[in-house]
């Protein structure tokens, strides 16, 4: 049975869920493209304003399916190809998505599964959950942009210990090093996601999508490309309605109503 993504809607935000029991929410084509078309359905719908992606049951997600990889073994290197393009299609539109993404992990995130995680905006995570970048176990490198994000957020060597040897490393400590905003009760990291998303279903939408699109440039920009773009962003944002609801209800002691 292939997988799937569940999506349902709670208010502003909008919940993907990752369907695929059988396998422990293993990922693969199907869910890739139905991730891209759920974000893409909700990208211009106004009512949506958040997204959590969460798994199925007790576990977030257990990376790629090893039985679908096997067979792919017998296939030409480009039906692997393919699919990975599936999944680097679906990391991206996590990461320009223009509106706040969060994971809601519970149980083990693995291999593509924490790539996943690493893609998204906010990380709520069980207490008892746990990360693993599991490709060197079964003789393959990583994929979903896994290296990029943990080479940029950790210390070469903490980075080199998951990638190359493996290592499981739990919710508690990723949060240390600021790769997990919340650690909670085991079974309470959706809740806890959706209570997130609520605070910032609160806030301007057009000044977070210029917040995250300024977050994703700043690595690649010299101080100076960062200050035109800010200046840019800032400029555009003073000028929208939001900007005038948000300064007069500051001003007179009020909860702003942005739209």
């Amino acid at each position: 049975m292939a997988g799937a993504i569940k999506s349902t809607s709670e208010g502003q935000t909008l919940i993907l869920t990752i369907s695929n029991p059988e396998f422990r929410n293993a990922l693969g084509p199907d869910i890739y493209a139905a991730g891209i078309e759920a974000l893409n359905a909700a990208e211009n719908n106004p009512d949506i304003r958040s997204v959590v992606i969460t798994g199925e049951g007790a576990i977030f997600c257990a990376g790629g399916n090893l039985q679908r990889l096997e067979a792919n073994r017998r296939e030409a290197p480009e039906v692997q190809a393919q699919s990975i393009e599936g999944l680097h299609n679906w990391i991206d539109s996590i990461r320009t998505y223009p509106k706040p993404v969060i994971a809601a992990v519970e149980g083990a995130a693995a291999g593509a599964g924490f790539s996943l995680v690493l893609a998204c905006d906010f990380v709520v995570a069980a207490d008892n959950a746990v990360f693993v970048m599991s490709y060197s176990t079964v003789a393959l490198s990583p994929d979903g942009g896994g290296s990029w994000a943990l080479a940029r957020a950790l210390p070469r060597a903490l980075a080199s210990e998951l990638l190359m040897n493996g290592e499981r490393i739990g919710a508690r400590r990723l949060h240390d090093f600021g790769l997990v905003n919340r650690v909670t009760a085991p079974g309470e990291a959706l809740a806890q996601a959706r209570e997130l998303a609520e605070s910032l279903n609160a806030r301007a939408p057009n000044a977070l999508a210029s917040i995250k699109e300024l977050i994703n440039e700043a690595a690649g920009n010299t101080l100076n490309q960062q200050l035109a773009r800010e200046q840019d962003h800032f400029v555009r944002n003073l000028h929208d309605a939001n900007a005038g609801e948000g300064i007069d209800a500051f001003l007179n002691k009020r909860t702003p109503h942005y739209r």
